[in-house]
């Protein structure tokens, strides 16, 4: 892994985790919150998985390349929920999910 792979993926995360919390704030804010629960869900943990792999990546610990495994995971999970919603936070979350997934696989590679 390079140190422009570390700062590149850093980045992802602080970014999807920034859209998460926005798109968790605004699904709350909806009508019908029960129908975004796992939408919600989702943000919540991936939002804090990847401010935890942010500050991993930052430390140089051993275990980033499994903890971007992980992240790459909810991200994913988190991007295909968010994807099935047509609220445009959901699609600009997705987005982000999705990028940061790229960029952890690229770590965990």
């Amino acid at each position: 892994m390079t140190h422009e792979q570390m700062e590149q993926c850093m980045e992802e995360c602080i970014r999807c985790m920034a859209a998460c919390n926005r798109c968790y704030t605004a699904c709350l804010q909806e009508e019908d919150t029960g129908m975004m629960k796992e939408c919600i869900r989702l943000d919540r943990e991936c939002a804090d998985l990847c401010s935890f792999t942010a500050n991993v990546l930052s430390l140089g610990n051993s275990y980033a390349k499994q903890l971007c495994e992980m992240c790459a995971q909810i991200c994913e999970a988190c991007g295909n929920e968010c994807k099935k919603h047509k609220a445009e936070h959901c699609q600009r979350c997705a987005e982000a999910c999705f990028r940061c997934a790229e960029a952890c696989k690229a770590m965990a590679a």
